[in-house]
């Protein structure tokens, strides 16, 4: 069909000279393929799971990675040879992620006379001179919406100065500015009316007042484009009823990963969100919950472990006290964790029976978290259990990870967007009780009263303290103990609603893991063909497939390995569409180990006529999904 294109389905091997070699099984299909004087087009397709399960990796709506590479030179010889192609280690190759399933409405918005832009910008944040990071806090006061309406879109703004040289523009301002959420505050005060007039301040300095400000409205982080709501809904904006709105800003600088400058001096931001608002109301009101693990010391992931799992959860009596009867519909969520985080699930309990996962990413990338759509809306109702389960792999380090709010601790939250909005449940995190921490280390009591706490026994660990106890810990013995503990222990729910208060009738409530009596599965989709047994089984787009069948067992076994297999099989995500170029800045030696000189200087091929024989010089695609790699 195009004879001057040379398009090939290839491979790499993961110990290999990072040579593509030509798959024995051609899943890819060329559609076009054509170059100009400054460009070369390929278009092709294929199937989402070609079951080529040796060298192709299933398209799923997880966090994909993509690899490429691509050389200024034309193959040589015979172009099925191995060793045909340019030496892969002179080759410029970078790597991105992406949610490739995924096409969200992205497109101008159409001119309307009644659409408005906001932009809430920082005032000169001066940055750390040295690595680090920094929450930095400001507040708006919203004046001039003297009635309802409707935000429709936000997104990044980003205004960054250097006072030392221009090492980053502001096209790379992302690369400082971790993530930003605004949140809206509830009720006036003298506070926050000052808090308004001032640049704003370090987020552990600001007035208690921020306290009330605990409903979020946008939230941006780092890799994305900014998000746009469903036609049919809105986040309620006017300024009779919510006055003030608080920026938090959390600044992440590391030399390693930024290429920091070796005497940074007076960096200057001013970065920020752009909102598009509209008084077209639509027909309904959005809000956001918060789900997952409260930052707090009591979240302690291991050392030296490959898969360690914490849960979140926001308990039944929680949604049933806040819900209205018909219930809520997610319709977008955006899953965080850190630097360690791999995988992120947001189950769903109901009436001891868990339902198909609302949302799950088997390859989380903690550069690339923002919204992602559900294909269709996910009804929760009142009494359902949610819960975010995060899984860690801290193998690479050799002291205990922590949860908190700086991106070398750890974090498990899931941001739900749902319609209708309610404003008695904004946050519903869980936070491991006390008991439970100090059993999942082996101690029995602790010196009541005691600074630094010490303990009181077993009698082998009487007068230690507890911080001893945390760093001299023996987890490599005492992991899957630690990990069963964890899990099944007892935790303390938290509720609030949006005044940054527990909701009534929470405050003493004591939470545990849930009795589940009945559990979906996953078949793969290749595996199916030719299944027989179809009782049960729902099917979700032709893709991935689940069957329903009770628990032989319900309790956990001390051995636990229960999620050993997610790497095996297909995300649960439907598509929604075609890919879109949404991209991070993630490095090709940070997602693959492919390191290698670039050239000193790089001139893309075709800036001269199109050759009589064309090859693709987009030399291969990676599709990076955990373990698995597959090339094209």
């Amino acid at each position: 069909m195009f004879p001057r294109c040379s398009f090939q389905d290839r491979h790499t091997k993961k110990h290999g000279d990072g040579e593509p070699l030509v798959d024995s099984s051609q899943d890819y299909v060329l559609l076009l393929g054509y170059e100009n004087q400054t460009h070369t087009v390929l278009r092709f397709k294929r199937k989402l799971d070609t079951c080529d399960v040796a060298y192709d990796v299933p398209i799923t709506n997880d966090t994909m990675r993509v690899i490429y590479m691509y050389h200024d030179k034309e193959p040589h010889g015979a172009f099925y040879t191995p060793g045909s192609l340019p030496d892969p280690a002179e080759a410029f190759k970078q790597a991105r992620s992406l949610f490739l399933t995924q096409r969200i409405n992205q497109a101008p918005l159409k001119a309307d006379p009644r659409m408005k832009t906001m932009e809430l910008l920082n005032q000169d944040v001066n940055l750390p001179q040295q690595e680090g990071t920094l929450h930095w806090c400001k507040m708006f006061k919203l004046n001039d919406i003297n009635r309802k309406h409707h935000l429709i879109r936000h997104g990044a703004y980003s205004m960054l100065r250097l006072h030392y040289e221009p090492v980053f523009d502001s096209a790379t301002s992302a690369s400082f500015v971790y993530h930003m959420i605004l949140h809206e505050c509830q009720g006036s005060s003298p506070e926050l009316e000052i808090m308004s007039r001032e640049n704003g301040s370090p987020c552990y300095k600001a007035d208690r007042s921020i306290l009330t400000c605990n409903s979020i409205v946008a939230a941006w982080t780092r890799g994305s484009e900014g998000f746009s709501f469903p036609s049919q809904v809105g986040y309620p904006l006017e300024s009779n009823q919510a006055r003030f709105y608080l920026m938090e800003t959390h600044y992440s600088l590391s030399a390693g990963d930024y290429g920091w400058p070796s005497e940074p001096k007076a960096m200057v931001d001013n970065s920020g969100l752009k909102l598009f608002y509209t008084s077209t109301l639509r027909s309904h009101d959005a809000g956001v919950l918060s789900i997952g693990m409260d930052p707090n010391w009591r979240h302690i992931i291991p050392p030296g472990q490959e898969h360690v799992v914490s849960e979140g959860h926001c308990v039944g009596d929680c949604t049933q006290r806040a819900f209205p009867r018909d219930g809520v519909h997610f319709f977008a969520v955006m899953m965080r964790t850190h630097q360690i985080g791999r995988q992120i699930k947001l189950r769903q309990i109901r009436h001891r029976e868990e339902l198909l996962p609302i949302a799950h990413d088997r390859n989380t990338d903690w550069n690339y978290q923002e919204y992602r759509r559900l294909a269709d809306p996910v009804r929760v109702l009142p009494g359902d259990r949610l819960i975010a389960e995060c899984i860690y792999d801290s193998s690479a380090r050799t002291a205990i990870t922590l949860g908190g709010l700086t991106t070398r601790e750890e974090t498990c939250l899931v941001l739900a967007l749902y319609y209708p909005r309610q404003k008695e449940l904004t946050t519903c995190h869980s936070l491991p009780s006390l008991p439970t921490v100090i059993n999942s280390l082996g101690i029995n009591e602790l010196v009541p009263g005691s600074n630094p706490v010490r303990i009181a026994s077993p009698p082998e660990l009487s007068g230690m303290t507890l911080e001893t106890r945390l760093i001299s810990y023996d987890w490599r013995n005492n992991f899957r103990s630690f990990q069963y503990v964890t899990r099944r222990g007892s935790f303390k729910p938290l509720c609030w609603s949006a005044r940054n208060q527990p909701m009534p009738g929470t405050e003493n409530l004591e939470g545990f893991a849930p009795n589940i009596t009945k559990s979906y599965k996953i078949i793969r989709s290749c595996s199916f063909v030719g299944s027989t047994n179809v009782a049960n089984v729902v099917v979700m787009q032709n893709r991935n497939r689940y069957v329903t069948e009770p628990e032989t067992g319900v309790e956990l076994p001390l051995d636990i390995d229960d999620d050993d297999d997610d790497d095996d099989i297909d995300s649960n995500n439907v598509i929604e569409g075609a890919a879109r170029s949404k991209v991070s800045r993630s490095s090709v030696t940070e997602s693959m180990g492919l390191s290698g000189a670039l050239p000193a200087s790089f001139r893309p091929h075709g800036s001269g006529l199109a050759e009589p024989n064309m090859f693709a010089f987009l030399l291969f695609i990676i599709f990076l999904n955990s373990f698995r790699i597959a090339v094209t």
